[in-house]
């Protein structure tokens, strides 16, 4: 029997196409967050809305693995943009995801860098990453792109903090959430990536592209989840 499959996203515009189309089998509350399990493209899911930021999401995270036995987990949702190559609606798929707001320099240690542990840059897994590529390719008239999403408690909206963070630590697109559950789910073993559609360019801009890109872009992100579950339903029957 297959683990379920779990799905993430942030706010509630980025799962509820997935609720809607979903066969409902259970909801349940943990934490103050809604798990609903179900079967999706006649895969077995569980879907839940993590909320914003690093600790809401390492905590559903750790809810679907260590109370629905997960056997792999996906975050989608939105995200600003670091590389310069990115536009609105393109989308990225995590290579690896790290922390941007951990700050040791003090200690000696780059920024970025988690004190005292192996690794501060937690790689999602090759399988989910090329299976999230070969249905953005299908999905989208824009760019896909894969390569590092950072991640912290800060809504960047500036310009020279773009322009860090990327020379800094080589993010390719910024958001809340992604590090934070790649860094869960790297503790446990289990398979992760992260898909992000672009909402913003994360400059002065990103407040106003944010509320008028976000609901399109969830819509764009969940269609690409659903073609991963199919043509991942389609690999196993072989």
């Amino acid at each position: 029997m297959q683990r379920p499959i779990g799905l993430i996203g942030a706010m509630a515009e980025e799962i509820a196409l997935f609720l809607e189309e979903m066969e409902i089998e259970a909801t349940r509350e943990l934490a103050d967050i809604t798990y609903t399990t179900g079967r999706l493209n006649e895969t077995e899911v569980v879907v839940c809305q993590s909320g914003v930021g690093k600790v809401n999401a390492a905590v559903c995270t750790q809810n679907l693995i260590r109370e629905y036995g997960v056997e792999a987990v996906i975050f989608t949702g939105v995200a600003g943009a670091l590389d310069p190559s990115l536009d609105i609606g393109d989308i990225v798929v995590s290579t690896a995801c790290q922390q941007h707001d951990v700050d040791a320099t003090a200690l000696g240690l780059p920024k970025g860098t988690i004190p005292f542990q192996e690794t501060s840059i937690f790689k999602a897994d090759r399988k989910w990453i090329r299976l999230a590529e070969e249905a953005a390719a299908g999905w989208t008239g824009g760019k896909v792109l894969k390569g590092k999403i950072l991640s912290g408690d800060q809504f960047i909206a500036n310009a020279d903090a773009v322009r860090a963070l990327r020379d800094s630590l080589g993010g390719v697109c910024v958001e809340m959430e992604g590090a934070a559950v790649a860094h869960v789910c790297h503790l446990h073993r289990i398979p992760y990536v992260v898909i992000r559609s672009m909402s913003d360019r994360a400059d002065h801009s990103a407040d106003i592209n944010f509320a008028d890109f976000a609901v399109a872009s969830a819509r764009r992100s969940n269609g690409i989840v659903q073609e991963m579950l199919n043509r991942r339903q389609a690999k196993s029957a072989q």
